[in-house]
């Protein structure tokens, strides 16, 4: 499965439009990382926790995503694009979405 933020695929046709697919990760803050976002805050410095916490929930995103294009007969996602909103206090979530197509 190609997935990509482009719109067109150099040297290749898209045979077939299947329509929009997406995916989304919804994750709460956990206690552990807030303390030590605290004292990042107090300090300065990478958000480590947080880093790894939106990283994760990308992959999943994307990963739910693919099994929609998939489901779709779709080999191709084009123009991924990525959303994020607070759903919540302390939750947030990651959105991701594109152009499902058959590709040749």
């Amino acid at each position: 499965m190609m997935i990509t933020n482009l719109e067109i695929i150099p040297g290749k046709r898209i045979a077939k439009h299947m329509g929009l697919v997406q995916g989304s990760s919804v994750r709460a803050k956990h206690v552990g990382r807030d303390i030590m976002a605290g004292f990042k805050n107090i300090f300065g410095g990478e958000l480590k926790g947080y880093t790894e916490l939106l990283q994760e929930s990308r992959e999943e995103a994307v990963e739910r995503m693919k099994e929609q294009a998939k489901a779709v007969g779709a080999n191709a996602v084009l123009n991924v694009r990525f959303s994020t909103s607070s759903v919540a206090v302390g939750a947030a979530e990651l959105f991701a979405y594109g152009s499902a197509v058959v590709l040749e």
